[in-house]
């Protein structure tokens, strides 16, 4: 029974188990777990994230009349650059399975300057979305499809004769020569036959390629305007088996998909589930006194970028996409600025600020070996491709960290970064040198990375250029 100062409570909840089995993974403890695979440190922003994908999740199980009320809790995430923040955007994106995108807000500009406005994030968005549900459409009926491409090739291989398809095709040396050269089809012994195949150019898609300009930036959809009207032009040229499967597959996946139903379901996805990553978005403060040249328009782009942020309606050549309930997660370094420098209508939309640290030699340490897709596991296999094992010892882990951590208080701390530029010039002469040495193993020592990267970083010039 609820207590007497409960203001609301719902009795039809549904036990935790009868929930689907799929969402398991976006639990915020999964969610964490699996950026600490790609990611060091960064616990609390992690955990930011972590919630706010779970609560995408819950508010699609949340009570249909209160749904629509429920608003993402946009994110910015504050921190030097090379800490992680890029980073946690791609694994973002992989983790979510929902339509995502990762724009810099410097690319914008304010309507009526040139350069993109802030909607075309939205109609990227959404090529995203109808892109993501039409492979997955394609994915479930490839078998059928490649099984259509392979007769519409033996068509191709073996024409049917003048007088008669059906009664050829009855014949029993017909299905015989047929069936040989299906196996060999299916061999792979067919594919540089040629064959004569007859295409399809859509005129509406070469006016598209051509213009200057976006169907969106135009302000109109030539594509529902025109496109049934304009005719599409047959051409025949020969080819090889292995370019006429790839245009049939193509051709008969266009037969088999609805794309009126791929589109909306997309519409659906990107509106509910959509996830827009925005980075570097202290590109567009402009400082007191900058309100000339370059700059005149940063103000005007975060103008733009409200309207957007709080709830509109953006129209695409998909259809009209409400941006209310996509995630907006913003991040920026702010050296110069601070978060509350923006226009104080785009800080409300931003409720949840996170501080990402900057990095230190002992998180150098661990970004080198830790991570699943750590730098050593990266070079590992690039030597492993030229039959070469190289290996590290634990103290030349802790030098490449140290002259990392090292360059990084002498000139631009550019965190994590710094270590890709310590790993090239360290095994630099390795990567020239190895197709032709006949070396098959290679261990780095403490001694190794002194000799290699002492000397460049004594050399305050050199330095400057190469580390």
């Amino acid at each position: 029974m609820a207590g007497k100062n409960t203001l609301f409570t719902r009795t039809d909840v549904p036990p935790a188990t009868k929930r689907r089995e799929d969402e398991k993974y976006l639990t915020p403890r999964a969610i964490v777990k699996e950026l600490d695979k790609y990611i060091i440190g960064q616990d609390e922003a992690k955990k930011a994230v972590a919630i706010a994908l779970r609560n995408r999740w819950r508010r699609q199980h949340a009570d249909p009349a209160l749904r629509d009320e429920i608003i993402p809790n946009n994110i910015i995430l504050i921190g030097p650059t090379g800490v992680g923040k890029t980073e946690m955007a791609r694994r973002m994106a992989r983790i979510t399975q929902a339509p995502f995108i990762k724009v810099e807000a410097s690319k914008y500009t304010e309507v009526g300057y040139v350069g993109r406005d802030v909607d075309s994030m939205i109609r990227d968005l959404t090529d995203i979305g109808v892109n993501m549900v039409k492979k997955e459409r394609l994915e479930a009926i490839r078998p059928m499809v490649e099984a259509a491409a392979e007769d519409a090739l033996l068509d191709l291989l073996l024409p049917e004769a003048p007088e008669g398809k059906t009664a050829r095709k009855k014949s029993v040396s017909y299905e015989t020569t047929r069936d040989k050269l299906r196996k060999q089809l299916q061999s792979g012994r067919l594919e540089n036959r040629m064959v004569e195949l007859t295409t399809q150019t859509d005129t509406m898609a070469m006016m598209q390629v051509f213009s200057p300009f976006g169907m969106e930036e135009m302000g109109m959809n030539l594509q529902e305007m025109l496109g049934g009207t304009l005719p599409k032009k047959k051409k025949r040229k020969r080819v090889s088996v292995a370019e006429a499967r790839h245009y049939l597959i193509q051709e008969e996946s266009q037969k088999r998909i609805d794309m009126e139903e791929v589109i909306q379901e997309a519409l659906r996805r990107v509106q509910e589930t959509g996830i827009v990553f925005i980075d570097e978005i202290d590109k567009i403060v402009a400082m007191p006194g900058e309100a000339h040249g370059p700059d005149v328009s940063q103000q005007g782009v975060q103008r733009d970028l409200l309207p957007i942020v709080e709830g509109s309606a953006v129209n695409t050549k998909y259809g009209v996409v409400r941006t209310d309930h996509i995630l907006f997660i913003a991040s920026g370094a702010f050296h110069v600025s601070k978060p509350s420098d923006l226009i104080p209508e785009l800080q409300g939309r931003f409720p949840i600020r996170v501080n990402l640290h900057g990095l230190n030699q002992q998180d150098f340490e661990r970004i080198l070996v830790e991570p699943k897709n750590s730098l050593i596991r990266q070079y590992t296999e690039l030597f492993r491709t030229e039959d070469v094992a190289i290996e590290f010892t634990a103290k030349a882990v802790k030098a490449l960290s140290d002259y990392a951590a090292e360059m990084n208080q002498r000139s631009e701390n550019i965190g994590a970064r710094r270590l890709q530029t310590v790993m090239s010039v360290l095994l630099e002469d390795w990567l020239y040198e190895i197709p032709e040495s006949g070396i098959r193993q290679i261990t780095i020592t403490e001694t190794m990375v002194h000799d290699k990267l002492q000397k460049i970083l004594n050399h305050e010039d050199l330095s400057k250029y190469i580390l």
